[in-house]
């Protein structure tokens, strides 16, 4: 693990350095800067207030490299915010429950089927949606998570503390009513940890900025390389 630590470390430098323009989708929001660590009595806290015991990759993230800031889409979130079940509107009455068991173990979607026409009988038509969306927007659905990264329109994507999945990362994505899924935004097709997850964001950008700047490319590609070569699987699209 303290290889990949220091990898990363390196990467972040890496693309914060070819990115001096933030170019990259989200990096105006994050701008390349990783906030301060916290302790391993600080995460010990956290996990004995909500009942729960964090992946030790994530623990290492947050006590080696950063409590959040730089990482994909708009960023990581700090530990304190990843309890909010919405990261574009965070309520503290409105928060996920990392205690009990994540639900699923494969993709989840609902579609509403209404048992009549809207035209028919309106007032039938709107109570059925609305009992739908009660179930389907269950704050149930995303219980034994933390929600580290918000995506954006409403979409998160969430690391597993509680349940089968542990460790995994899975996207919340039933604000554009695509349901529950394990993530693959980053072109892998199989399921990812947060470690491997957060390297493979790193690995995707740098390459993206080089292709912009080709001439940068040989001289970072072995840093990228390392890691590629250990991780077969990735396909880097």
């Amino acid at each position: 693990m303290n290889e990949q630590l220091n990898r990363i470390k390196e990467k972040i430098a890496q693309l914060k350095e070819l990115d001096r323009n933030y170019t990259l989708f989200g990096s105006q929001t994050h701008r390349y800067i990783v906030n301060p660590t916290i302790s391993l009595n600080q995460v010990r806290e956290f996990e004995a207030a909500h009942n729960v015991t964090l992946p030790k990759g994530y623990v290492a993230f947050l006590t080696e490299i950063g409590n959040g800031g730089v990482g994909p889409f708009y960023g990581l979130e700090p530990i304190q915010g990843s309890l909010y079940d919405d990261l574009d509107y965070k309520r503290d009455g409105s928060l996920l429950n990392p205690s009990q068991p994540f639900l699923h173990t494969k993709s989840w979607n609902l579609a509403f089927h209404p048992s009549v026409d809207e035209d028919q009988n309106e007032e039938q038509y709107e109570n059925e949606r609305v009992e739908f969306e009660e179930k389907y927007f269950d704050k149930e659905q995303m219980n034994g998570v933390l929600a580290i990264c918000n995506y954006g329109c409403g979409v998160s994507l969430n690391l597993v503390v509680n349940g089968q999945e542990y460790g995994n990362i899975w996207t919340d994505d039933r604000g554009s009513d695509n349901g529950i899924y394990p993530s693959q935004e980053l072109g892998n097709k199989e399921k990812v940890g947060f470690l491997d997850w957060y390297e493979l964001w790193l690995d995707n950008s740098i390459r993206k900025i080089q292709a912009k700047n080709p001439k940068s490319q040989k001289a970072d590609e072995k840093v990228i390389n390392q890691s590629q070569d250990k991780k077969p699987w990735w396909k880097i699209w």
